[in-house]
């Protein structure tokens, strides 16, 4: 008997094969969720294979932007040049803080060779951030503000990406996302949110997203399990109100949508599932 999941993605191939791409419209007036992408991360094993098959199937579902994918092809070119082949942008990449630290220059040349047009910081703290205080904070936001200089002089956009931690305790001061967001500067330092780890960490996306009109650049569409750990899902079968996340994102003019789901080992299908599901939204 065929399940659920496994019915919407043969539905979902079925559809791409004869329309020839996945339409992710934006509103009822037809318009479109601008610039759905895919992390590279949740297709790794197959990329790892045949990176340029899977990045094929991945176009076809409809995908048309990457995040990653760095270390694909024998060299930067090859692979730009066949992603755009295909109609994929690899617009954004990174890693953590501290290796940013150690080789922001390294890091900003790999991005441009990708034709990037953000950098990344992942991991915006110096340890594993298990009690964030207030002086942490700062010292971040002071790393981040000065990483995101170097940046826009190279010609890049630079942001930084949320997990629950920034979420969980107040420092005294605030949450340690607020204090981001507060000493930041917004001219250098967008923020990349990722939906599920902002309510794993027991904050509201809508109202995350409402706090802080126009700091945004990109959001992590991924999903959540309604488990009791809470686990992740591929998008389209877990508790995420993506639905009131993207129409407050249009409002905003967010432009980047991408999917993800951390530890995947069958990424294909979850993408292939997140596709059918976001072809149905409407704003």
């Amino acid at each position: 008997m065929m399940n659920r999941r496994n019915f919407i993605v043969s539905s979902a191939f079925t559809a791409a094969a004869v329309a020839g791409g996945v339409a992710f419209p934006g509103c009822s007036s037809g318009k479109k969720l601008p610039s759905v992408g895919f992390i590279s991360g949740i297709v790794s094993n197959f990329l790892k294979e045949d990176w340029k098959g899977t990045l094929e199937k991945i176009a076809a579902l409809g995908y048309t932007e990457m995040e990653g994918g760095w270390d694909l092809g024998p060299t930067p070119r090859e692979m730009t040049d066949f992603c755009k082949s295909i109609g994929i942008t690899p617009f954004a990449g990174g890693t953590g803080l501290v290796q940013l630290l150690e080789s922001l220059e390294v890091q900003i040349e790999k991005a441009l060779e990708c034709r990037n047009e953000y950098l990344v910081c992942y991991w915006p703290w110096l340890d594993g951030a298990d009690n964030i205080t207030a002086d942490q904070c700062k010292t971040s936001a002071e790393q981040l503000n000065k990483m995101g200089e170097t940046c826009q002089k190279a010609g890049l956009k630079f942001c930084w990406h949320n997990h629950d931690r920034e979420f969980l305790k107040d420092t005294g001061e605030g949450l340690p996302f607020d204090l981001l967001m507060k000493w930041t500067d917004p001219q250098l330092v967008s923020v990349e949110l990722d939906l599920y780890w902002v309510q794993k960490g027991g904050a509201n996306p809508l109202q995350v997203l409402q706090k802080y009109p126009g700091r945004y650049a990109i959001l992590h569409v991924k999903d959540m399990d309604d488990s009791p750990q809470k686990d992740f899902a591929c998008v389209g079968e877990g508790v995420v109100d993506f639905p009131a996340a993207f129409r407050e994102a249009d409002r905003q003019g967010i432009g980047h949508f991408i999917v993800e789901k951390d530890g995947e080992t069958d990424g294909i299908s979850c993408l292939t599932q997140a596709a059918a599901y976001l072809k149905e939204i409407r704003l």
